[in-house]
Parts: structure tokens; C-alpha cells; sequence
């Protein structure tokens, strides 16, 4: 898939769940985030494979990482290990966790 058209499933599933973003506890979601920074709070972290630079999390759009989250869980946006780690997720979870991760401090 291109990413004009990840674009496009980000941005479909963003409009989607705006209730579940406007539910989200920061609070929660900086504990449930945690284990997010393990590979996304490394500066100028390069995944072994497939290659690619790690995106960075913080001050994302709260819709974004929700439909992102969302689309690895589905399997509509292919990645084994944000896959395994989504896939146990609600969407409370990941309400949660874009809620914290909208307004934390950029980590790269």
C-alpha cells in the first residue's frame, strides 16, 4: 500500500473516532504508552527490518495515532511488531494513549 493511500486510512479512521479521542486520559495513556518509547523514544532510532527510521510519537495528532493504532491491530497497515503490540489494545487504550502522546514532548 502507498502511502497516499495510509493517508487516506489514517484519515478515514481518524474521522471515525473522534468520541474515542475526546475520551482519552492523558494520564492514563503516559503509563500505557510506556513501553511505545522502548523503540520510539530512541533519538535517531533505524528499525533492523524491515529499515526505516522510527517516526517520532510525541505532539502527534491524537487522531492519527488512534487510527494508526487501529490499523496495525486490524492487520490493515502491516507491521508485526506494532501488530503484537496493538493487537491487545481497546480503543479506550488507545484513546488513552494518543491523549498523552498529542501533548508529550517530542523524542527523537
Amino acid at each position: 500500500m502507498t502511502f497516499a493511500r495510509w493517508g487516506l486510512v489514517a484519515l478515514t479512521a481518524a474521522l471515525t473516532c473522534t468520541t474515542a479521542n475526546a475520551a482519552g486520559n492523558a494520564a492514563a495513556g503516559k503509563v500505557k504508552a510506556y513501553t511505545c518509547y522502548g523503540c520510539h523514544g530512541i533519538p535517531n532510532y533505524t528499525n533492523a527490518y524491515p529499515t526505516y527510521h522510527v517516526p517520532k510519537l510525541g505532539g502527534q495528532h491524537p487522531e492519527y495515532i488512534v487510527a494508526a493504532l487501529q490499523a496495525y491491530k486490524s492487520g490493515d497497515r502491516p507491521h508485526s511488531t506494532m501488530h503484537a503490540q496493538a493487537a491487545s489494545m481497546s480503543d479506550q487504550d488507545m484513546a488513552d494513549i494518543a491523549a498523552y502522546l498529542s501533548t508529550a514532548p517530542e523524542k527523537k
